[in-house]
C-alpha cells in the first residue's frame, strides 16, 4: 500500500512558506491506518520493548495502536501543565523561545526498554527532548520512530542511527 498516498500537504500551515505534513486522511482510512501499524509491528515485534511512549498528540494516537499490537503498555509524553500526578519535566529549544514536556515519573521502571513514536520528524528538538526526558526516569532507548521524516532538516541526525526508523521520507 501506498502510504504516502494519504499524507496531505497543506501550504502555509502553521505559518506562511511552511508546507505541513497531515497525517489525518492515513489515520482516517481504516486499511491504511492499519497497514501503518502493521509496518511498525513488523519492525518491533520480538524487540524486547516493554511500553511505547508517544509524543504528544498525534504520537499518542500511532502510539496506543501500536502498544496494543505489541502488547505492551503505553506512555504519553505530554505538553506542560497537562499530567495530574507526579511528574518529570524537560525543557527544549524553539525557533522563537522555549517549550516543555513532562511524563509522569512513575510510568517507566528503571532499564525498561521503550519505543518513542511520532508522527513526525522535522528538526528533531521535541523528539530529543524527549529521549532526554526517558532519560531522566530511567528508561532505555530501545527505539525512535516516525511515519514521516523531512529529512532535509536533518533532525535524524540527533539520534543514534541504529536505533532510527522513519517509515516514510520527504
Amino acid at each position: 500500500m501506498d502510504l504516502k498516498s494519504y499524507i496531505r500537504d497543506v501550504p502555509d500551515f502553521p505559518k506562511p512558506g511552511i508546507i505541513f505534513k497531515d497525517i489525518t486522511p492515513l489515520l482516517g482510512d481504516p486499511q491504511a491506518f492499519a497497514a501503518m501499524i502493521d509496518a511498525f509491528a513488523d519492525k518491533y515485534t520480538n524487540s524486547g520493548i516493554t511500553r511505547v511512549c508517544g509524543i504528544e498528540s498525534r504520537g499518542f494516537i500511532i502510539g496506543a495502536a501500536l502498544a496494543l499490537r505489541l502488547n505492551v503498555g503505553f506512555v504519553p509524553i505530554r505538553k506542560a501543565g497537562k499530567l495530574p500526578y507526579k511528574k518529570i519535566r524537560r525543557e527544549y529549544s524553539l525557533e522563537y523561545g522555549t517549550d516543555a514536556i513532562e511524563i509522569h515519573a512513575d510510568s517507566v521502571a528503571q532499564g525498561e526498554k521503550v519505543l518513542l513514536i511520532d508522527d513526525l520528524i522535522a528538526t528533531g528538538g521535541t523528539a530529543e527532548a524527549a529521549v532526554a526526558l526517558l532519560q531522566d526516569v530511567g528508561a532505555e532507548i530501545a527505539g525512535i520512530a516516525f511515519v514521516v521524516e523531512l529529512e532535509f532538516l536533518k533532525g535524524r541526525e540527533k539520534f543514534d542511527q541504529s536505533k532510527y526508523f522513519a517509515l516514510l521520507k520527504y
